[in-house]
């Protein structure tokens, strides 16, 4: 498996994104509604943004997940919680082929991790995941973010979590070596 980072070009990627954001499995992305051009036009603007990005995850050329950045300054979620120097908000949805292969969100977390932590000015990573998302939030606590309080947002209650520098690289190299 070849796992890799492309930036999302919505002009031509946004069928992928649409076909998933649809699906009942995507109910937490909050996207079911949209039309494939609505779905066009939201990535559209996260690309013209200069605090977010938004990436397809690739295994050799297929897609297999979407991975977005941004600064929490730039999004309501910045007004919950003390934003330091060095944060970086992440969103992340795997493709439905992950249910497929045991082990792959796994594999496709210390990718994103390696990416946000290969720029030495991102000091800790902060996701908000829906708190009624059970599975996300096991997941995110599994790879080493501690959770932080539960915020009401404009779209949902987000159970904050974090993960530093210096505990991703702990959980990481614990799991390299094993």
């Amino acid at each position: 498996m070849t796992l890799r980072l492309d930036l999302l070009d919505p002009a031509t990627e946004a069928e992928v994104v649409h076909a998933w954001v649809v699906e009942d499995r995507a109910q937490f992305w909050m996207m079911q509604d949209y039309t494939l051009e609505e779905v066009r036009e939201v990535y559209t603007w996260i690309q013209d943004q200069p605090t977010h990005a938004a990436y397809l995850v690739k295994d050799g050329d297929a897609p297999v997940g979407l991975f977005q950045t941004y600064d929490p300054r730039a999004e309501e979620i910045g007004d919950h919680f003390d934003v330091l120097d060095g944060d970086l908000g992440v969103h992340l949805m795997v493709g439905p082929a992950s249910e497929e292969r045991p082990g792959f969100t796994g594999e496709v977390l210390e990718l994103v991790g390696g990416f946000v932590f290969s720029d030495p000015a991102v000091q800790r990573v902060v996701a908000e995941p829906d708190a009624r998302n059970a599975k996300a939030i096991a997941r995110a606590q599994s790879m080493g973010f501690a959770p932080g309080p539960v915020v009401q947002l404009s779209t949902k209650p987000a159970q904050l979590g974090f993960i530093t520098r210096e505990a991703y690289e702990s959980v990481f190299s614990k799991n390299s070596s094993a």
